[in-house]
């Protein structure tokens, strides 16, 4: 039936179609921040039917909106990855580079400790999702413009490259507790201790080599 037709028989030709799509709005938003929060307590083992309980919708709401769980992955790290490339390009705006590249590193770290889901995903090489790989490679970027920044500044010991940033956040990943236990935030002491091993000083002794040489190619 038309619109002409729907207004004959006396009822609202589009009135009834704008609430469901505000109502299926409401629920995509509801199943992205429920994902935020099972991701970031229970980390990326957690399920659909875990998101769906959570949000207190069917998981069949959950499967119309994300087609698999990937899918609600890479939505949900989408934004997080976003906030903290949005971090990342605040730092830019900073005139003391190596201060900038530390206040960074905190932030992003700290966002970390408190989401398990985010630190898994971190751990990973690669992220399959293209989006996800793209704002990986802003983050990284900017990490690379900080560094190269505070090194012509004098800040920066020598031989530091943003290839270090990664493994750093790794090692201070390895000592952070998981979301939700008790105790203090150790990493907060140990990213201080690394950051001032960062910083030139006289006298430093220089660093050795920080990627294994390539092997010759077997016969």
């Amino acid at each position: 039936m038309g619109d002409e037709g729907a207004r004959a028989a006396g009822r609202p030709a589009v009135a009834g179609k704008r609430p469901l799509r505000r109502d299926a709005e409401e629920n995509r938003r509801r199943v992205l921040q429920a994902g935020r929060e099972v991701f970031a307590a229970r980390g990326l083992q957690a399920t659909l039917n875990d998101v769906a309980h959570h949000a207190g919708l069917g998981v069949g709401t959950v499967y119309r909106k994300f087609a698999d769980k990937q899918a609600l992955a890479a939505a949900v790290f989408g934004e997080e990855l976003d906030e903290i490339a949005a971090l990342a390009r605040q730092a830019q705006d900073d005139a003391d580079a190596f201060a900038a590249l530390a206040d960074f590193l905190e932030r992003a770290l700290a966002k970390a400790s408190v989401n398990r889901g985010l630190r898994e995903l971190m751990r990973q090489g690669t992220a399959e999702d293209t989006d996800l790989a793209r704002t990986r490679a802003e983050i990284t970027a900017h990490c690379a413009a900080l560094v190269e920044r505070a090194r012509r500044q004098g800040a920066l010991r020598a031989g530091v490259t943003a290839a270090d940033i990664t493994p750093i956040a790794a090692m201070i990943d390895a000592v952070m507790p998981l979301p939700g236990e008790p105790g203090a935030e150790p990493w907060r002491r140990y990213l201080t201790i690394v950051l001032d091993g960062l910083r030139a000083r006289p006298r430093q002794r220089h660093l050795p080599p920080g990627q294994p040489r390539a092997q010759a190619p077997e016969d």
